[in-house]
C-alpha cells in the first residue's frame, strides 16, 4: 500500500520529463521552421520567388537536398513531439496560470497550435517521400472555396476571418506587454540573457500578429467579395505585404521579426513550463 504513492508520484515525475524533453526538441524545430519562413520572406522582398514563404515552403527548402530528406524526418519526429506537448497542456497544463479564464484560452490555443503542428509533421513526411503537392494558399483558397458554398458562406466565413484578426491582436498585444515571458521559467537561461530573450519574443510576437491581422484580412476581403481567389495563407500575406508603398522594408521588418521568433523558441525550448 505505502509503494502505490509513491509509484505513482515517480511515474508522473517521469512523465512530466518525458513531456518537456519532447516539448523542447518541438520548440526548437518550430524555431528552426520559423527561420527558413523569415530566410524566404527576404527572398520575396528581393523578388526571387523560389518556394512560397510559408510553412510548407520552408519544409521544401529544407528537403531540397539528400541531406534536407534525412532532416525533414528529424522535423517530422520533432514537430509531432511537439504537437504532443501541446496537447498535454491543452489538457493538463498551464498550472502556473492562477485565472481561469485566461488557463482555458492558453489550453484552447495549445490544442489548436498542436493541430496545426501536427499537420505540418504530415507534410515533412510526404515531402521527405516524395509525395507532397500543392500550396498553403491553394489549401486556404479551397477551404474558403467549401465554406462560401455553404448557407450563410460569406457570413462563415466574415466571422473565420475576424477570428483571425483577433488571433493576430492578440499575438501582437502578447509581444507588447511581453506576457509571453509568464510561460518561461527564466531561472533556465543562462546569465543575462533574459533582456535578450524578451526582445526576440516580443519582436516576434509582434511580426506574427502582423501576418495573422493580414491573412485575416485577406479572409475578410474573400468574404466580401465572396470569392475564394482573395483569400491566403502565410505566403499571400507576405506577398501582399510586399506590394505595398515600402512594401520591401515592411517586409524585410517582418521577416526580421519571424526570424527572432525562431530565435526566441530555441530560448524557450530550455526554460518554457511544463
Amino acid at each position: 500500500m505505502t509503494g502505490g504513492p509513491v509509484a505513482r508520484r515517480a511515474s508522473r515525475v517521469e512523465s512530466s520529463r518525458t513531456a518537456q524533453v519532447a516539448g523542447r526538441l518541438g520548440m526548437a524545430c518550430w524555431g528552426l521552421v520559423h527561420l527558413v519562413v523569415a530566410y524566404l520572406a527576404v527572398r520575396v522582398a528581393f523578388g526571387d520567388s523560389g518556394h512560397e514563404a510559408d510553412q510548407k515552403g520552408a519544409l521544401q527548402e529544407i528537403g531540397g537536398t539528400a541531406f534536407g530528406r534525412v532532416l525533414l524526418w528529424v522535423l517530422a519526429v520533432g514537430l509531432i513531439a511537439f504537437g504532443l506537448w501541446q496537447g498535454m497542456l491543452a489538457a493538463t497544463g498551464y498550472g502556473w496560470v492562477r485565472e481561469h479564464g485566461k488557463r482555458v484560452r492558453k489550453r484552447i490555443g495549445s490544442g489548436a497550435r498542436g493541430v496545426v503542428v501536427f499537420g505540418l509533421a504530415y507534410t515533412a513526411i510526404r515531402l521527405a517521400t516524395g509525395s507532397g503537392s500543392g500550396s498553403g494558399d491553394q489549401a486556404q483558397q479551397e477551404f474558403t472555396a467549401k465554406l462560401l458554398s455553404l448557407p450563410a458562406g460569406p457570413v462563415l466565413v466574415a466571422v473565420a476571418a475576424a477570428v483571425v484578426v483577433g488571433v493576430g491582436i492578440a499575438a501582437a498585444v502578447k509581444g507588447v506587454k511581453r506576457s509571453f515571458l509568464r510561460d518561461l521559467d527564466t531561472s533556465e537561461l543562462p546569465t543575462g540573457s533574459r533582456r535578450a530573450v524578451e526582445w526576440l519574443g516580443a519582436a516576434g510576437y509582434v511580426a506574427k500578429g502582423l501576418v495573422y491581422v493580414i491573412i485575416g484580412a485577406l479572409l475578410g476581403y474573400a468574404a466580401l467579395r465572396s470569392d475564394a481567389r482573395q483569400a491566403g495563407g502565410l505566403d499571400k500575406a507576405l506577398r501582399t505585404l510586399a506590394a505595398q508603398p515600402y512594401g520591401v522594408v515592411l517586409l524585410v521588418i517582418v521577416a526580421l521579426g519571424l526570424a527572432a521568433f525562431g530565435v526566441y523558441c530555441f530560448a524557450a525550448a530550455r526554460a518554457h513550463r511544463s
